[in-house]
């Protein structure tokens, strides 16, 4: 496995690959890795030629008020893991090699940003969008591997490769969760016993939504009333947003309009707080199309003794 920590070093190492006509897959995270990044990197070892993963804790994707400084950082263990699971070349930059002045030039996508994190977290997706084609600049992979656990991030780089035609496909991955349903976020070292206990609310929370959501009667303003009401029965929750929407447009369906009438593609997105700690998880609802090339979640678990309560995608 070859470490590169600039971008000379990362070009040197690529040029003979694509002199070679090797097909390259990028694993695009901010570190501190675990049994679901390690499903991303298997999937691109398995797909590609040549596996690529990127580590850099992106400070554009970063509020004035969130946790940039105390994001949490394990060089030694990502590199471990990063070996086991057959990674060919890790990208290690600092932020000076990636910005050596403050950039001038942003990423900006619209639309699929005016919602969800896009509307709570102002900025963050012009981060991950400069910083995401920058990588793909850099390393030119024919394949890209996101997590679904951020739908919304997919959502915001499929447009952005499409609108700028980046000759990489996107391959959306499914969300892999812990034994008892929690999603894996990078985040869940800061719960507490209590807080870690409650969270779990989240995905079974989701789970009763799909089912509601099978009721000939179910509206979209009364499903997404009745997810509120489920969360708010733990106590340490403090609901950001719950917005059912279509996916991948992230467009707001009729209030009023009965779930069963609908034809596109849903997606229910869950953004709660405990404490300090924010987590987000989602369900694709009605979702066929999406699914094709989505294994279902729910199927997804971490393997005993490899979880490090982190999730699989690059922002969260």
């Amino acid at each position: 496995m070859i470490i590169c920590r600039t971008k000379a070093e990362l070009k040197e190492q690529l040029s003979n690959l694509r002199q070679a006509n090797k097909k390259v897959g990028l694993v695009p995270t901010m570190g501190y890795l675990h049994e679901g990044h390690a499903s991303l990197l298997r999937q691109a070892r398995s797909e590609c030629e040549v596996a690529v993963l990127s580590i850099f804790v992106n400070p554009l994707q970063f509020g004035p008020n969130e946790d940039l400084d105390r994001y949490p950082r394990d060089e030694k263990r990502d590199l471990a893991l990063a070996e086991e699971c057959g990674t060919d070349i890790v990208f290690i930059p600092s932020v000076e090699e990636m910005y050596p002045s403050k950039p001038l030039t942003m990423v900006i996508v619209n639309q699929v940003t005016d919602r969800l994190c896009g509307a709570s977290r102002p900025g963050h997706f012009d981060g991950v969008g400069t910083v995401v084609s920058k990588l793909f600049h850099l390393v030119a992979p024919d394949r890209a591997y996101f997590g679904m656990k951020d739908a919304q991030q997919v959502a915001v780089i499929e447009q952005m490769v499409h609108d700028l035609n980046f000759p990489v496909q996107i391959v959306p991955c499914p969300i892999v969760r812990e034994p008892d349903g929690l999603a894996l976020s990078s985040r869940n070292v800061y719960l507490n016993a209590e807080q870690r206990g409650q969270a779990v609310i989240l995905s079974k929370t989701l789970q009763q939504a799909s089912e509601w959501a099978e009721e000939p009667e179910m509206t979209v303003e009364r499903l997404q009333a009745k997810v509120k009401v489920e969360l708010s029965k733990a106590s340490e929750a403090v609901i950001d947003y719950v917005e059912l929407l279509h996916y991948p447009s992230l467009q707001a369906p009729e209030a009023i309009a009965l779930i069963q009438s609908i034809k596109q593609p849903l997606i229910l997105a869950l953004a709660v707080k405990f404490g300090t700690t924010r987590l987000i998880d989602n369900q694709l609802i009605q979702a066929a199309e999406v699914n094709e090339h989505v294994q279902n979640d729910d199927e997804v678990k971490a393997a005993p003794g490899n979880r490090h309560g982190s999730e699989p995608e690059l922002c969260r």
